[in-house]
């Protein structure tokens, strides 16, 4: 099942999917029975509330063909970054580009969610350990960036930079993750697209990887990567990230003033 996390007429609400006219995320059905259009609604990222802060991790080159396209060799363990939560907005939200910025660009991602708590977990237990998926959209601002190896704060920790959503879907609803097409549109002409089998390092290997030596808890976030193809986003495009199964994920860049 695909759920959602809104807000409705000033009050916060739950709610699945809903089909409508033959398209099958046109709508939402809210907690209390109403059917809402996603254009009538302010979407919240697709996550339950933690007691505690979530953890994000994010991989880094972690497509072959994206690491090319940066002129980087494929890497021979995960390249891995955190983020913090106030990074993530929801779909349909808008992102900011300081004013003088260069460049500016989407990544498509799977985003793993934890379902349990995960502590020396074996590959072929990995998938027990996750409760679903949603699609990120990981924005870089390559201006500030140092080193691909280990992004700074300013490249990949911006308030509003990784939209999420807009659903969050069961993993039993996901029989084969890492056979997903991801396509990236900018304005409605597609820029990017890839295939979540092309990962360097698969969704098993990476919780078996990170349980190693951290304590990966429920609803904490793995953003797993995006292919090649991606370009400068500018103010006023409408980027639209989807992945099959999970997802298409809309969001627009406004330009905010001054040097961030």
């Amino acid at each position: 099942m695909k759920h959602a996390r809104v807000i409705y007429e000033g009050r916060e609400h739950t709610g699945t999917a809903h089909e409508f006219g033959g398209h099958p995320d046109a709508a939402v059905r809210l907690d209390d029975g109403r059917i809402v259009f996603q254009d009538q609604l302010t979407w919240l990222p697709p996550l339950a509330p933690t007691a505690r802060p979530r953890t994000i991790l994010a991989l880094g080159l972690n497509y072959a063909d994206h690491a090319k396209e940066l002129e980087f060799k494929a890497p021979e363990e995960p390249l891995v970054f955190v983020k913090g939560q106030s990074t993530l907005i929801g779909h349909r939200q808008h992102t900011h580009r300081p004013a003088d910025v260069q460049f500016m660009h989407y990544e498509c991602e799977l985003a793993i969610v934890i379902g349990k708590t995960a502590k020396n977990v074996k590959r072929d237990d990995a998938y027990d350990f996750i409760g679903g998926y949603t699609v990120a959209n990981d924005y870089a601002i390559r201006d500030y960036l140092e080193n691909w190896y280990r992004p700074n704060l300013r490249v990949k920790n911006r308030d509003t930079c990784t939209p999420l959503g807009p659903w969050f879907v069961d993993a039993a609803d996901v029989p084969d993750p890492m056979a997903l097409a991801l396509r990236t549109t900018v304005n409605g002409t597609v820029t990017q697209q890839g295939n979540t089998r092309d990962m360097i390092f698969d969704a098993p290997f990476l919780i078996e990887y990170f349980s190693r030596f951290m304590t990966l808890s429920p609803g904490d976030l793995i953003l797993t990567g995006t292919p090649d193809g991606v370009v400068d986003c500018k103010p006023g495009d409408v980027i639209v990230t989807e992945i099959e199964r999970i997802g298409a994920l809309m969001n627009t860049i406004e330009t905010i003033q001054g040097k961030a």
